[in-house]
């Protein structure tokens, strides 16, 4: 079953036609800054598994200087929206994900070693000092 997703206007929608069920979360300063919270939550899936439904110009980006670090984010609400992760995935802000989601659990806890002092894990998800490494 597909998944499907959208910003909170509505005017960027997106596909995923594989099958998700693992959330990693980021816990570094940036992706905190980035999403105001504890981190970020995505779902981690290859591009050919990924079409944009409509909205593809209403994203926009912001780099972060001096960074290897991106946000993708509707141009008219801000919400987080989906970008690449590396070369042949993408990420998905899982919070976006409206249907087919159903399967999703947390299972990795990324950059722990910069989260913040009042972040407090409490899943079963695997913990990583650093980046994810299998």
């Amino acid at each position: 079953m597909a998944a499907q997703g959208e910003c909170n206007c509505g005017a960027v929608a997106f596909e995923i036609s594989a099958a998700i069920s693992e959330v990693f979360v980021c816990h570094c300063s940036i992706c905190r800054r980035y999403s105001g919270g504890n981190g970020i939550a995505v779902v981690v899936i290859s591009n050919e598994s990924f079409r944009w439904l409509r909205g593809e110009n209403q994203i926009a980006t912001w780099k972060k200087p001096d960074a290897d670090w991106h946000a993708w984010f509707c141009r008219v609400c801000g919400s987080a929206l989906p970008g690449p992760n590396d070369a042949s995935r993408m990420f998905v802000p899982a919070g976006l994900i409206s249907t087919g989601g159903e399967a999703l659990k947390v299972t990795q806890h990324i950059w722990v070693g910069s989260k913040a002092v009042w972040d407090e894990i409490a899943d079963a998800g695997k913990q990583h000092q650093e980046a994810f490494t299998d």
